[in-house]
């Protein structure tokens, strides 16, 4: 197995990820049980003017949104930066009754899955992306 990177930052908010070995090592054997090898992979926490201003910029977008990938995939090592506003993962787990936790895996899970190559544009993809967050939650060890 090559050596991986998992690394977490934080871009104008304040939050303290928890159990980040155990993290590293979920989304790691998330993208084997895939068929792909993790290269590396940063997990940018942000606010939601921070995030508004990629999804302008890169992808032509002028609405809010929980999570922009960019993908550095490369002969089958997965490699990517998830840039994930934190605001709106709040605002969904509070909606949805969740942890915050759990619902910042969940948007975390979903952008390393859109860099194993899947996509949730379609009502069939998006299902299949929803059960494959959810199995994939069910392997959490913390």
């Amino acid at each position: 197995m090559t050596t991986y990177s998992v690394l977490f930052h934080l871009e104008d908010v304040s939050y303290r990820i928890r159990n980040v070995r155990s993290l590293r090592l979920w989304l790691a054997q998330v993208v084997s049980k895939e068929g792909f090898e993790i290269g590396n992979i940063n997990v940018i926490l942000c606010d939601d003017n921070y995030l508004l201003k990629l999804n302008q910029e890169h992808l032509k977008h002028d609405t809010l949104t929980d999570i922009i990938t960019f993908n550095y995939n490369a002969s089958g090592v997965v490699n990517g930066d998830l840039f994930i506003s934190l605001d709106r993962v709040r605002e969904n787990a509070a909606e949805l009754k969740e942890l915050l936790k759990d619902e910042l895996h969940r948007v975390i899970v979903h952008g390393v899955l859109h860099l194993c190559g899947y996509k949730d544009k379609s009502l069939i993809d998006s299902k299949l992306m929803r059960e494959k967050e959810d199995f994939y939650l069910s392997l959490r060890p913390f």
